[in-house]
């Protein structure tokens, strides 16, 4: 299991006392950075030894802890004032809901998005499981249909339709288009987005939301969706702010919260608790 970044606060372990063993590797690291310059590259390698020197007595400090985790921690702390939520799929097999509350033993799981479907028949096989246990806690919960682009959209939708009952205070319904299209153009492509986009908003009677990789967004969908809620995912550690058009920021693919196994997606909403509540769903047209 990743080991939070604290675990002497959650987990009773105590810093060992006189250890400067740490400390000696900060300053061996930052005259290496003085002499070659590369001060950047060892940035998160510096905040690495830091955490293990607070938190970690000696005989501790092999354990798993990594890049990722120093870098997601540091953009949770630093966007305290927004609204963070995972979601997750079959990959994250089962998941213990009653211990899921906070990523990194720290901040808040307010809403959690599930994969419902892929395709025009494919099932996320904890999507029936996941669904329901979450509508009696206090996460918001989404779910979102992983489009294939050489398969017919009419299907696809009616897929999501047939497998997803959104109610008040859900979040829209979420399209998922990652991947380019093997036997079709990108216009026809394109004109098959819209159409699950429309089938779907007709059925629910709110407009979906759209997720996607930055460079495929920026590429393939920002001209051609204009006006809808976006989903964007990018993993660099050089971005440290999400841009001001992507309303929901995955940052990280490598994040960790309580109940559940091995690796987590972790998302920011890019905005406050208020401006979350009024994305919710009000009504549904079921």
């Amino acid at each position: 299991m990743k080991k939070i970044l604290n675990p002497a606060k959650k987990s009773g372990v105590k810093k060992k006392s006189g250890s400067h063993g740490g400390w000696i590797r900060v300053f061996i690291i930052f005259g290496l950075i003085t002499v070659t310059g590369l001060g950047y590259n060892y940035r998160n390698e510096i905040l690495r030894v830091i955490y293990e020197s607070r938190y970690w007595p000696a005989e501790e400090v092999a354990r798993d802890i990594t890049r990722h985790d120093v870098r997601n921690y540091e953009i949770l702390s630093a966007h305290i004032d927004k609204v963070f939520g995972i979601d997750v799929s079959h990959y994250q097999e089962k998941v213990d809901w009653k211990q899921v509350s906070q990523i990194y033993d720290d901040f808040p799981v307010s809403f959690v998005i599930l994969r419902a479907t892929m395709g025009w028949n494919g099932k996320d096989v904890t999507f029936s499981s996941n669904w329901p246990a979450l509508r009696n806690r206090r996460m918001v919960r989404g779910a979102y249909h992983y489009y294939r682009p050489d398969e017919p959209s009419v299907e696809q939708a009616e897929n999501f339709i047939q497998s997803v009952t959104l109610i008040p205070g859900d979040l829209p319904p979420i399209l998922d288009i990652e991947t380019l299209p093997r036997v079709q153009s990108m216009d026809r492509l394109q004109i098959g987005l819209q159409n699950w986009l429309d089938i779907v908003e007709q059925h629910y009677g709110v407009k979906p939301i759209i997720y996607s990789g930055q460079h495929y967004y920026e590429k393939y969908l920002e001209k051609q969706f204009k006006g809808y809620i976006v989903w964007v995912a990018n993993y660099n550690h050089r971005v440290r702010e999400p841009e001001k058009h992507w309303n929901i920021w995955q940052f990280t693919e490598k994040g960790y919260a309580r109940g559940i196994k091995g690796d987590v997606d972790v998302n920011i909403f890019n905005g406050d608790l208020e401006d979350f509540n009024r994305l919710r769903i009000k009504a549904v047209r079921q």
